[in-house]
């Protein structure tokens, strides 16, 4: 049984593109000469890969499988070309990390400015999406590295926890609550104000209602921390949220905390990276930089960054 790599990418192609006519097109080669390429790779695997029946090709069972194994492949082959370079000492690159969005809005930032004044020939994207979009991200290999709050529960996945932070309850300042410590039964007459299902934030939050008994309290649903510290300082509602996320606005006075017992445990911050995926230097030396956290790190000055990059100068490795 043969694999041949060019016939294998000719496939993921056609799978792709829907068609042999429009995978031919991208590839600048004629419609035969990529059929003939994906019939000579099922016959050499002596299966179907292509349903050819209807009006738009679909993969088979068998080419379902193939396919998710060609991305692995390819996507294997750019990590090496990318480690390779990076280790010869050429500096340059990428790193694309994930994060759920309370550390992917208020935590990576910071740890990406850290990691540039470091290593400033290193290209830095974040994506940032609730604990759904970004596993998703992270299973089909378009993040290498991701930042959680709370911990993904699944096996393909190696999880390190770097930090922990709290969620708080906040008010508007105007709020006949704001500041006080109470019981939680007093918040039984309020609204709160829910993240969208599939975040983190949000199965701790009805958590937290359920500790108070306060499952049948009165909710509205927001799409992110922005809206919600929006919506709170706007009078619509109480609202649970990471610590990190109001840091801004308790200082200067728009919002304001009820303290609340029984109190709510901390959740942890970790670090993801797919099981069967080697990191890249660039990616280990980012795991370093985040194993090295004492504590949520503070906005960096300028100053701070030029002097950083100027007495750490350590290679990739």
């Amino acid at each position: 049984m043969e694999l041949n790599l060019h016939r294998l990418w000719l496939f993921m192609q056609v799978v792709e593109c829907g068609g042999f006519s429009a995978a031919g097109q991208k590839l600048f080669m004629s419609q035969p000469s990529v059929s003939n390429g994906v019939r000579k790779l099922e016959k050499s695997l002596q299966v179907t890969l292509i349903d050819r029946s209807g009006a738009r090709i679909r993969p088979t069972a068998e080419g379902e499988v193939l396919l998710e194994y060609a991305k692995r492949v390819f996507l294997l082959a750019d990590e090496a070309v990318g480690a390779i370079r990076q280790v010869a000492g050429l500096q340059s690159g990428q790193l694309v990390v994930g994060g759920t969005t309370s550390v992917g809005t208020y935590l990576l930032p910071r740890l990406l400015a850290k990691f540039r004044g470091r290593y400033p020939g290193i290209e830095c994207d974040i994506f940032v999406g609730n604990r759904q979009q970004v596993m998703k991200q992270l299973v089909d290999g378009e993040v290498g590295l991701a930042v959680f709050a709370g911990r993904p529960q699944t096996a393909q996945l190696v999880i390190e926890q770097v930090l922990e932070e709290r969620l708080v309850l906040i008010a508007s300042p105007g709020h006949q609550l704001s500041g006080r410590s109470v019981q939680a039964e007093v918040l039984s007459g309020e609204r709160f104000l829910l993240r969208e299902r599939g975040s983190g934030t949000r199965d701790l939050q009805e958590e937290a209602l359920e500790r108070w008994g306060l499952t049948g309290a009165a909710s509205s649903e927001m799409w992110g921390p922005e809206t919600m510290k929006q919506a709170v300082q706007a009078g619509l509602g109480i609202a649970l949220i990471s610590e990190h996320a109001v840091e801004q606005e308790l200082t200067d006075g728009r919002l304001a905390t009820v303290d609340v017992d029984p109190s709510l445990s901390t959740r942890p911050i970790v670090v993801a990276h797919r099981r069967d995926r080697l990191l890249s230097p660039a990616e280990r030396s980012f795991m370093r930089l985040v194993r090295g956290i004492e504590d949520w790190p503070e906005r960096p000055s300028p100053a701070a960054l030029i002097m950083d990059s100027a007495s750490d100068q350590p290679a990739l490795s």
